[in-house]
């Protein structure tokens, strides 16, 4: 694809979907934003009628120069990915793709990120601007296409995971970032304790290290960037090489761990760099250690309360991605304090006041 080439126009349905939406919001009818429908479970479910995004799709302009790329948000993440590798180029923030269907919309209104979002940024990091659908079937711009834009940068930021609780994003610019030189991966067999020490450790040194993993007895990590650099960093950390397509199990939950038992639950920690491994009690969990620590997965009977309770205490918080498997009693995401709700029920209320985008999609309250 070159430079600015524009997807054909039947491609782009902004303008059914701002109809569609100036007619929900006269009718009071709730809507549930759809895109490829991949990033479900993540979340409470939505009862309402569903606005299909999928088909807004397409690269609307592409500089890989500038390394900025614009796309509609039902754009599949491979499609874009594909033409971002013909150039050399990359998203950096490693969005899942849970299957061919998972899209740029979608990916950005989770905010979920890869392995290397310690070392290259999160979502936000790259979204310079978007164009949003508003309760009042406005098709709006925020931001721009570069970063230094500052005029509803901000706005642009709210939208990356909000989950389509603000609005319907329909277009969105994104930083890119040049795909490394050189690549190698490394197993290298550590206790989990031995394993953060030597993170910790690395952590403070200009190492290039893009991905750090500790699961069942080893510590898994990614070296990227010049050839030398990694060359030496591998030389110097040993172990052995990895198998083919570890990291991209790990970034799409494709990885055997992620597959739960009966009666378990998958949950995702979000703790502080250097945290020391939670106390849970006298359970058979199995965890996943990524980010270097700082994101843990764990498939536990453990209820919410007590993992929360134990996050909490840490400076960190923990979210159900099967809140199925605990017969939907889970909540997904931590309750918000008294102070942080207040503050979501007024931009709720001035970005979508009869509350017709996938309401209850993060609380049941709004």
């Amino acid at each position: 694809m070159t430079e600015s080439q524009i997807q054909p126009p039947d491609h782009d349905i902004a303008s059914q979907l701002c109809e569609q939406v100036k007619q929900a919001y006269q009718q009071q009818a709730p809507l549930r934003i759809v895109g490829g429908d991949t990033r479900a479970f993540y979340g409470r479910p939505v009862e309402a009628a569903p606005l299909h995004v999928a088909e807004h799709r397409g690269i609307v302009h592409y500089d890989p120069v500038e390394l900025i790329v614009t796309a509609r948000a039902g754009t599949p993440l491979d499609e874009l990915e594909a033409v971002l590798d013909d150039s050399g180029q990359m998203l950096g923030f490693e969005p899942p793709r849970f299957s061919p269907q998972s899209t740029l919309g979608g990916a950005v209104a989770t905010g979920m990120s890869g392995p290397r979002r310690p070392w290259a940024g999160a979502t936000r990091d790259f979204v310079l601007g978007t164009r949003v659908i508003t309760q009042h079937g406005e098709l709006l711009r925020f931001g721009g296409e570069v970063m230094k834009n500052v005029a509803g940068y901000d706005m642009s930021r709210l939208m990356t995971g909000a989950q389509g609780t603000l609005g319907v994003i329909a277009d969105i610019s994104l930083k890119v970032l040049p795909q490394p030189p050189a690549r190698a991966s490394l197993r290298v067999a550590l206790t989990l304790d031995e394993a953060l020490a030597r993170l910790a450790e690395l952590g403070r040194r200009p190492l290039p290290i893009t991905a750090a993993v500790w699961h069942d007895g080893a510590l898994y990590l990614r070296l990227e960037g010049g050839h030398s650099s990694v060359e030496a960093t591998r030389q110097e950390l040993g172990g052995e090489p990895l198998e083919a397509g570890f990291w991209e199990a790990l970034r799409d939950l494709r990885h055997p761990f992620f597959q739960c038992s009966s009666g378990q639950a998958l949950w995702r920690l979000s703790l502080p760099p250097n945290t020391p491994p939670l106390t849970l009690g006298d359970t058979q969990d199995s965890i996943l250690y990524d980010w270097a620590g700082c994101q843990r997965f764990i498939k536990t009977t453990l209820d919410g309360d007590t993992l929360r309770r134990a996050c909490q205490a840490a400076g960190g918080h923990a979210t159900c991605y099967t809140p199925a498997a605990a017969g939907g009693a889970q909540e997904p995401f931590t309750p918000l304090n008294p102070v942080v709700e207040k503050y979501h029920r007024r931009l709720k209320e001035q970005l979508d006041a009869r509350g017709i985008f996938n309401p209850g999609r993060l609380y049941a309250a709004f």
